[in-house]
């Protein structure tokens, strides 16, 4: 049972990672796009950044969730 949790958490933060490299990857690449006048890749790439980071900060905090909707 203890392995299972653990192997969870390990998963957990490797995800976590990923996302943390994707974000920072897409905004290097809206800053490539936006030195060579791609002004709308440029765009596009900070969207992906916002949304790998979004999806980062919620994924690394799962137990805010319940306190924020009973919390009302």
């Amino acid at each position: 049972m203890s392995n299972m949790m653990r192997d969870s958490q390990i998963m957990a933060q490797i995800r976590d990672d990923d996302l943390g490299y994707m974000s920072d990857m897409a905004l290097e690449l809206a800053q490539m796009a936006e030195d060579t006048g791609l002004t709308t890749l440029a765009y596009l790439f900070r969207m992906a950044a916002l949304e790998a980071s979004t999806a980062n900060s919620v994924l690394a905090e799962p137990d805010d969730l319940p306190r924020q909707m009973t919390s009302h």
